[in-house]
C-alpha cells in the first residue's frame, strides 16, 4: 500500500457528484460480517468475567442447581480432614476438635460456605429470610452463608454486648445460668429464620436463640451446625429440623467407640460439653 496520503481531489468519497465509480460497501460487508448485528449484545464486551465475578451477573448465585451430592461429599471430606485434634484439652479425658484450620484456608473457607449451602438448599423446605448467628463462631461464617443464599444476618450476643431495646433469654450451662440477647427489630414479624452455630452440644443455647427469634416474630425454619455431639442428644429439645454438616471422630476414634466430644472414661462418667471453641470441652477454655 502506497504511504502517499489519498486527497479529497482525487479521490471524492461514493455518492458525491465527482465519484461516479462503483460502490465498495459490498466488497467491504464480508470482512465485517463476523461481527454482531448491532441488536445483540457481543460477548467479548458482555460475559462475566470469570475471575472478576465468580458467581456471574447477579453476584450472589447459588451453586445447588449444578452441583451433584458427590460434589457435596467431596466437600465435607475435604473439611474433616482440616480439622485438628487436640487429646486431654482443655482438662483430661477431652478429645477437642479444632476447627480454625477451616478459616486460615481461603480454599477451605470457601468449601466451607459452600458446602452449608447445598445443604440448606437440600435439607430445608425453604430458603430463609435471615441467617442468626450465636456469638461467637456463629459469626465466623454466618454473614458468609447469608450473602450466598441472599439473605439478611442477625447477631445473638452475650448479655450487656448489643445497644437499643433487647429481648433476652436465659439458658443453663455447666457452671450457672449465662443470658443471649436480641434487637427487638432485627427480624421483621414472619421473616423466616435459620439458626446456625458451630457446635450442638446440650442444645441450650440453641433453645434460647430460636426463643429469642421467636419472641420477636420470627419464624424458625430449622438450625445449622457444623457438628454436634450426639451423645448429649442436644437436639431434642429443639422445635424445628436440625442439621449437622460434619460426622464425628475420625475413623480411628470410631473405631475405640469414641464419638465426637466423648471423654476416655467409662459413659458413666461423660462430661458436659458446652462452647468449647472447637468441638469438645467441658468448660470454656
Amino acid at each position: 500500500m502506497s504511504g502517499k496520503p489519498v486527497s479529497f481531489d482525487s479521490h471524492p468519497p461514493h455518492g458525491h457528484p465527482e465519484n461516479q465509480g462503483p460502490s465498495t460497501q459490498n466488497v467491504d460487508r464480508a470482512s465485517t460480517a463476523s461481527h454482531p448485528p448491532s441488536i445483540k449484545p457481543d460477548p467479548t464486551t458482555t460475559a462475566s468475567h470469570p475471575k472478576l465475578n465468580p458467581h456471574g451477573a447477579k453476584g450472589v448465585e447459588s451453586t445447588s442447581s449444578s452441583s451433584s451430592p458427590a460434589q457435596l461429599s467431596d466437600l465435607k471430606v475435604r473439611l474433616r480432614n482440616a480439622l485438628r485434634q487436640y487429646p486431654d484439652f482443655p482438662s483430661k479425658g477431652i478429645l477437642f476438635e479444632d476447627i480454625m484450620p477451616i478459616f486460615s484456608s481461603p480454599k477451605l473457607h470457601a468449601d466451607l460456605v459452600q458446602a452449608l449451602e447445598l445443604e440448606v438448599r437440600a435439607k430445608f423446605d425453604k430458603t430463609p429470610d435471615v441467617i442468626v448467628g450465636l456469638e461467637s463462631r456463629g459469626f465466623l461464617f454466618g454473614p458468609s452463608l447469608a450473602l450466598r443464599l441472599d439473605a439478611g444476618f442477625v447477631p445473638i450476643r452475650k448479655q450487656g454486648k448489643l445497644p437499643g431495646k433487647l429481648e433476652t433469654e436465659g439458658y443453663e450451662k455447666e457452671y450457672g445460668t449465662d443470658f443471649f440477647q436480641i434487637q427487638s427489630d432485627a427480624i421483621a414479624k414472619g421473616q423466616t429464620v435459620l439458626v446456625v452455630d458451630d457446635i450442638m452440644a446440650t442444645g441450650g443455647s440453641a433453645m434460647a436463640a430460636g426463643n429469642l427469634v421467636k419472641k420477636i416474630g420470627g419464624d424458625i425454619v430449622g438450625y445449622l451446625f457444623l457438628m454436634e455431639l450426639e451423645f448429649l442428644h442436644g437436639r431434642d429439645k429443639l422445635d424445628a429440623p436440625v442439621v449437622t454438616l460434619l460426622s464425628g471422630q475420625d475413623a480411628e476414634s470410631r473405631e475405640k467407640e469414641m464419638p465426637l466430644g466423648q471423654t476416655k472414661e467409662s459413659a458413666e462418667d461423660v462430661k458436659s460439653v458446652q462452647d468449647a471453641g472447637g468441638a469438645a470441652a467441658s468448660k470454656r477454655p
